[in-house]
């Protein structure tokens, strides 16, 4: 089972859940920018949350299925197409050989991510199938993809069942200004304390410089005491750093494990993905949690998926349909799932609701 790569877009590469426990050797986690969004697509596609997919970052490419598949898409809309026919987000979307999957550029957002029922099949690397791109290791020989690759995908053990049942609401696409939720430290008391207000009061804006490694953001300057520099200590996803010039780095998926820049605050790891989804022009604010607040949120996020791979592997936890008033000798229907969908024949769109009758017999 496999899949060519017939054009890779801006920067297309293969993530998993991450590398853990190898950044006291400067190794940092790498894996997906968006982990929500990363996550529901592989669950969506039948996977485990944190199998091996592909990250694409602005603009997705075009990619051939050389066998039959299920796939799905979450993250940032890059107006998918299936054959040239438009081709959904947040469903499981079966394919099959020869079939062509082409993604543009993301309306709104930064990253979307495809998983593949089964995995991508590349050789792991200190436990992760990750690719790392600054550092060029993991994932497909250490790089983003490129025209012409191909992309073997693991076998499952067995068909996915009722892919057709394996969809989700997207919610809302978020616009505006973002707010990333920050637990203070662990060097603030290396800020003045007009320095602490500038960074909760004031709007950041993405700038030009921004990637897997940090986001640099322009906006009002953070005042220090002294200086910005520090004896070089640990470094985590979501550290934001203040170097000398008053403007903050948030450090991303494939951060410096370690630096000698003072760290106003953390991004909460519930947040990350909003960071992860911007791009140059993206406007950021801070607001201050606590650490108790922090792992709650996580603690919801973490329910939520729960609650989404239930709901998709069991057509019983879809919401019930409200019958419609039908004579009393109409028979009445149990419905195994119900879907509402678009049709488009000849040029023209139907809304159309699919139902499979409930079959106790």
């Amino acid at each position: 089972m496999a899949i060519k790569v017939l054009s890779p877009g801006i920067l297309t590469s293969v993530q998993d859940g991450g590398r853990s426990g190898y950044q006291q050797y400067g190794v940092s986690p790498s894996g997906p920018m968006d982990v929500r969004s990363f996550r529901t697509a592989n669950i969506l596609a039948g996977n485990d949350p944190d199998e091996a997919g592909l990250e694409m970052t602005l603009m997705g490419g075009e990619y051939q299925f050389q066998d039959s598949h299920v796939i799905a898409l979450a993250g940032a809309d890059m107006s998918p197409t299936l054959n040239g026919r438009k081709a959904g987000m947040y469903e499981a979307i079966p394919v099959k050989s020869g079939d062509v999957l082409k993604l543009g550029f993301a309306a709104a957002g930064c990253r979307c991510y495809m998983a593949v029922y089964g995995g991508i099949d590349v050789k792991p690397v200190m436990g992760s199938r990750s690719t790392m791109v600054g550092k060029q290791f993991g994932g497909y020989d250490g790089r983003k993809l490129q025209k012409d690759d191909v992309l073997n995908v693991r076998t499952p053990g067995k068909a996915l069942a009722h892919p057709e049942t394996r969809f989700t609401d997207p919610g809302p696409v978020p616009s505006g200004t973002r707010t990333l939720r920050v637990v203070m430290g662990p060097q603030e008391d290396r800020f003045t304390e007009q320095g602490i207000r500038t960074f909760l009061s004031s709007e950041y804006t993405v700038g030009q410089d921004f990637d897997r490694q940090g986001y640099r953001l322009d906006g009002s300057k953070i005042e220090h005491k002294t200086d910005s520099n520090i004896i070089s200590d640990g470094v985590v996803a979501g550290s934001i750093q203040v170097p000398g010039t008053g403007l903050p780095i948030i450090m991303t998926a494939e951060h410096a494990t370690v630096g000698g820049y003072t760290k106003i605050a953390t991004v909460i790891t519930a947040d990350l993905p909003v960071i992860g989804q911007c791009r140059a022009g993206d406007r950021v604010r801070f607001e201050k949690v606590t650490v108790e607040q922090a792992q709650d949120l996580l603690r919801k996020e973490e329910q939520q998926l729960e609650d989404l791979k239930k709901q998709v592997s069991d057509p019983s936890h879809l919401p019930a349909v409200e019958a419609a008033d039908e004579p009393e000798d109409t028979p009445v229907h149990e419905y195994e799932y119900t879907r509402d969908v678009v049709l488009t024949i000849n040029g023209k769109s139907y809304d159309v609701r699919i139902q499979k009758i409930r079959d106790d017999s």
